[in-house]
C-alpha cells in the first residue's frame, strides 16, 4: 500500500496532476470520518476536507516516503480540526461516531444503549481540542502511542500523558453526571 502511494506521489510530482484525484478518491472516507468525530456533525466538513487535500497537495514535496502516506495525510487532517475548533472558540455538543449498533434483545436496552453512546460522545466533546485528538486517535482509529505521536508531532510520553487526562477527565465527568442524577439510569450497570 505504502508502494502503490509512493508511486502516485511520485506522478503528482513529476507535473501528473491528475493523479491527485487517486490519492483523494482513497482516502476521502477516512478523511471525513476523522473529521467528523474531531469536530462533530458540521457543515463546514466537505470545506475542511478540501482545505485538508490542498494543504497536503501544497506540501507534497515535504512528505518523506519512509513514512505512511496515511499516517501523514491524517496528522494534517487532526491538525486542520484542531485549528478549526480553536477558530471556534466553542464546542459542538455532539459528535457522529459511525457506530455498529449490535442486536439488542429489547427496545428498552436498544434505548438505554443509544443513551449511553450519546452521553459518552457529549462528554467526549466536553475534552480540551488536545485532549480529544489524542483520545479520538488512540480509541477510534486504534493508533499506537507511537503512531499518534508520529500523527501529531509529539514525543510518546505526551501522547500518554493527554490520554491520561482525557481519561480523567472523562471519568470525573461521568461520576459528576451520575451522582447528579442526570446519566444515573442511562449508566447504570
Amino acid at each position: 500500500m505504502m508502494q502503490e502511494d509512493q508511486e502516485i506521489i511520485d506522478q503528482i510530482l513529476k507535473g501528473d496532476k491528475q493523479a491527485y484525484a487517486l490519492i483523494i478518491n482513497k482516502y476521502r472516507a477516512q478523511v471525513f470520518s476523522l473529521l467528523r468525530k474531531m469536530l462533530g456533525s458540521s457543515p463546514d466538513t466537505q470545506d475542511i476536507a478540501q482545505e485538508v487535500f490542498i494543504k497536503a497537495y501544497n506540501h507534497l514535496q515535504e512528505y518523506n516516503p519512509d513514512y505512511s502516506f496515511s499516517a501523514w495525510l491524517y496528522r494534517i487532517t487532526t491538525n486542520q480540526s484542531i485549528d478549526e475548533l480553536r477558530k471556534r472558540k466553542r464546542t459542538p455538543n455532539v459528535i457522529n461516531f459511525e457506530v455498529e449498533i449490535a442486536h439488542l434483545d429489547t427496545p428498552e436496552s436498544s434505548y438505554m444503549e443509544k443513551e449511553r453512546k450519546l452521553a459518552l460522545e457529549k462528554l467526549i466533546m466536553e475534552l480540551d481540542s488536545d485532549q480529544r485528538a489524542v483520545f479520538m486517535l488512540r480509541h477510534q482509529q486504534y493508533l499506537s502511542y507511537e503512531e499518534i505521536g508520529e500523527q501529531l508531532s509529539l514525543p510518546v510520553s505526551t501522547v500518554q500523558m493527554r490520554l491520561h487526562r482525557a481519561r480523567l477527565k472523562l471519568r470525573k465527568s461521568l461520576n459528576a453526571s451520575r451522582e447528579g442524577g442526570i446519566l444515573n439510569e442511562v449508566f447504570e450497570i
